[in-house]
Parts: structure tokens; sequence; C-alpha cells
């Protein structure tokens, strides 16, 4: 998506003025930690594996891309491989960083944890009907699409609100990240950015007005030499 334009006249400039934009970096966690079998969620909880050397790596390589950005607060989804992708930027700033309850992945229920694409390759109906259709709930115990979508504008309403004008990092997850950028872009296809990489950056301005998709699944910082 290609950023707005800036404003041609001296009122839209005013409207500008008035409407300051909050730039949200909606960074995905790294890579994740495989759980073992005896260690997959009970039904009904939400899956929470650490990261992976891999992940921390990446962490690392965020950290270095973002410490030179004039970033006010740091949130964090309260999972842990996002925590903990967070916390070398964290640590860089001299921040806390802040745990954000609805910055969490959305939840699916009886395959929560697990790899949605080799269920689709063995066969896995509701998987398969949840991603055809566009609907979180065909998968038994997952939460809806409707709950999630709420759930995400909710929150990053209230940040941008919160932040206005500034600049804040956002640990988070890739079917948060592609849940706003289809509230964003308008998108009939719901589930268009669902695939943001491991470590990616998006970026995101927020006025009351709308929301404008600045940059979307930037790696650029982990071809950088570890």
């Amino acid at each position: 998506m290609t950023a707005a334009l800036e404003p041609a006249s001296p009122r839209a400039a005013s409207v500008a003025t008035a409407l300051p934009s909050t730039h949200l970096l909606l960074i995905r966690h790294g890579a994740s930690a495989v759980l073992p079998p005896d260690e997959l969620p009970r039904r009904g909880i939400q899956a929470d594996p650490p990261l992976s050397p891999v992940g921390e790596a990446e962490a690392r390589h965020v950290a270095g891309r973002l410490k030179g950005e004039d970033i006010m607060t740091i949130y964090t989804s309260p999972l842990r491989r996002s925590v903990q992708t967070a916390a070398p930027l964290a640590a860089a700033l001299g921040v806390t960083p802040v745990v954000e309850e609805d910055l969490r992945e959305v939840f699916l229920g009886d395959v929560d944890g697990l790899d949605l694409r080799l269920l689709v390759a063995e066969g896995n109906q509701d998987v398969r009907a949840a991603l055809r259709e566009q609907r979180w709930e065909r998968i038994p115990g997952a939460e809806t699409q409707q709950e999630f979508a709420a759930r995400t504008k909710s929150v990053i309403e209230r940040l941008a609100e919160r932040h206005a004008g500034s600049a804040v990092a956002v640990f988070t997850h890739g079917g948060f990240i592609g849940q706003v950028l289809a509230e964003a872009s308008g998108a009939a296809a719901l589930h268009a950015f669902i695939n943001a990489d491991n470590a990616s950056i998006t970026q995101l301005a927020v006025t009351r007005r709308r929301w404008t998709v600045r940059r979307f699944n930037d790696v650029g910082h982990l071809r950088a030499t570890p």
C-alpha cells in the first residue's frame, strides 16, 4: 500500500496538524521454539512457546534496527515469544515494556500451537474451512473472527490515542498484524496479510479519521550479519 500524499492546500495542512499521526511499529515476534507434544497446551489454553535460538538472534536484529528511532514506548503481547522479542530493544532504549493483553495472537482453540500449514496438508477440514471462509470460528473452540477484529481495532485505537503524535513499538503476532492491515486497507480478503515474516516490521500511521499503512513486512534488518 502506498503512503498517503502530503496535504496540498493550507486548509488540508491545518487539518493534518489538528490530527497528528501516531506511528505504530508492529513487530512480529521472532521464530518460536517447537513445543514437544507433552508441552502442548490443554484444550482452552493458548500456546505459549519461547523463542528459538534463531528467534533470539532475530530479536537482536530488531533492536539493532530500531534503537536509533525516536520511540516513546514499547508494548508487547503477554505471550513469551513476543515479550522475549521486545527485550533487546527495551534494554537498548532503557525502557520497560508495557504488557497489553489485547495484543495476543488470535486463539485457535483445538489447534492452537500447531502448524496450520501442516494441518492443511494433512487434510484437517476445520482448518481448511477457517482459511477458505476467513472465519476462525470454524475451528472448534477458536476466537470468532468478529471478536478478533473488535479486539484488534480497539487496542490500536487506544494506543494511538494514548500516544498521539509519537512513535510506539508494538510487539505482537502474525495473525494480529494481518487483521490490523485488513482493517486499514478495507480488504475483502480478511486473511490477505496474515503471513508477515518473523521479526518483520510493519508501520501503521493512525489518526482519528484513518489508518495508513506505511510499510509491510520489512525484514531488511534480518539480512545483517549476526
